[in-house]
């Protein structure tokens, strides 16, 4: 199994809307990042997990986790002119951008907060804590994974 970290932003696609999707899944759309696509399409298996995170927002941080439910395939948001996520360089018969499915699995017990994370030694080599990484999905070690799962049960004040 793989451990994956995804972000979006709560106003775009918050944990709740996807906790209140009928089956609790939906497709992770709109991925316009190569690095980010490759592995949406290469590397996210079913039964990975992730956490979902959420960014630009008053407090940014992982907020819940979800499993990969569906492996990558063509991200049809690509070819809508309707779309906000349309692409006309993007062809059904050679698709550019790929999605995947994703399952709720529940709400962290407390918002983990970026600048919690940042500041744990253990998580240094956490793509999210690495100056400069904007992109929108990232592997998580299993250690890291463990580790953010031991933060979860402690209050902020232990930290």
């Amino acid at each position: 199994m793989n451990y994956w970290l995804m972000k979006s932003e709560p106003t775009a696609f918050s944990i709740d809307d996807l906790k209140n999707m009928p089956k609790q899944t939906e497709h992770w759309d709109g991925v316009r990042n190569y690095q980010a696509r490759n592995m949406m399409r290469d590397q996210m298996k079913v039964g990975d997990q992730a956490f979902f995170y959420h960014s630009s927002c008053a407090v940014p941080g992982i907020v819940g986790m979800m499993e990969i439910v569906r492996e990558g395939y063509p991200d049809h948001t690509a070819f809508d002119p309707q779309s906000k996520y349309f692409d006309d360089k993007s062809d059904p018969a050679n698709p550019r951008w790929f999605m995947v499915d994703v399952k709720y699995i529940r709400h962290t017990k407390r918002v983990i907060p970026l600048a919690e994370l940042k500041a744990h030694a253990a998580l240094s080599d956490l793509p999210l804590v690495r100056k400069g990484n904007r992109l929108s999905m990232m592997p998580v070690s299993e250690d890291a994974w463990n580790y953010i799962l031991q933060l979860e049960k402690r209050s902020m004040a232990e930290t």
